[in-house]
């Protein structure tokens, strides 16, 4: 999980004032540069306001009803910023509720419109089938083996123009899994869209089962980050900024 989508395939080179011809490899589209810093600043808003919305409430339920008065499912042990909510604590956090519930529904339609604008230019561009999507080969046995062992002893190969079998299957599963989770356990909390669309709910079991969904799926998005980011710098953190954000870097 070194880096984010490569354009397979295009390398050109220049010369620099030595006289040395130096190849240039061609790593992202605008669209994927773009759409790669949007979700990212969105998942960032997102996740500092939902932390707020949590405080709040730091109490998970499974159905459709939940408050202080039923069971919960499990508890984060911290003060809670309402006095109403048990927590075990003797003092209340500052009540954020209601700025980060605003910017978080705000932030939410960005990234949903964000996903939109690249599922379907990946679709247009073929970028899924020819960068993402893994090949029967990378499925092997020996082929995953070999790229888990050099992840576990943290050795990445920085020059790779393609993704490795890890890496094509960690982000089918965020791009395609996680990602639309969070955007479908999001709009399952909104009575305004469930009454429209209630088998949105339904499905996930009622309203506080969908809350607790987008937690966990939440915690699979933080620890995913985490490693992309660790992974980027393992690999070569210059290189692969400059190829996210110019779309090239030297290679």
């Amino acid at each position: 999980m070194a880096d984010s989508v490569p354009i397979s395939g295009l390398e050109t080179s220049l010369s620099d004032s030595t006289g040395i011809v130096r190849g240039v490899a061609v790593r992202h589209t605008a669209t994927v540069r773009l759409t790669h810093w949007l979700t990212a600043l969105c998942f960032l808003a997102l996740l500092v306001t939902g932390l707020e919305i949590v405080i709040s409430h730091p109490r998970f339920y499974w159905g459709d009803e939940g408050n202080v008065n039923t069971p919960a499912l499990f508890s984060i042990p911290i003060p809670a910023s309402r006095k109403s909510v048990p927590t075990g604590y003797d003092y209340t956090l500052p009540d954020q509720n209601g700025w980060s519930r605003s910017l978080h529904f705000q932030t939410a339609w960005l990234l949903a419109a964000t996903g939109l604008w690249y599922f379907v230019s990946g679709l247009r561009s073929g970028h899924f089938r020819k960068n993402l999507l893994p090949l029967a080969a990378d499925l092997s046995p020996g082929a995953l083996a070999k790229v888990v062992g050099s992840h576990v002893r943290l050795k990445l190969a920085g020059g790779d123009q393609t993704y490795n079998p890890v890496q094509r299957i960690a982000y089918v599963v965020v791009v395609f899994g996680a990602f639309p989770l969070m955007i479908w356990t999001g709009l399952a909390m909104s009575p305004a869209i469930t009454s429209s669309f209630p088998f949105l709910v339904n499905v996930l079991g009622g309203h506080q089962s969908a809350r607790t969904l987008h937690f966990f799926d939440t915690l699979f998005l933080v620890l995913f980050l985490l490693v992309h980011i660790l992974m980027v710098y393992l690999a070569g953190f210059r290189k692969r900024m400059r190829g996210m954000i110019m779309g090239w870097y030297d290679s």
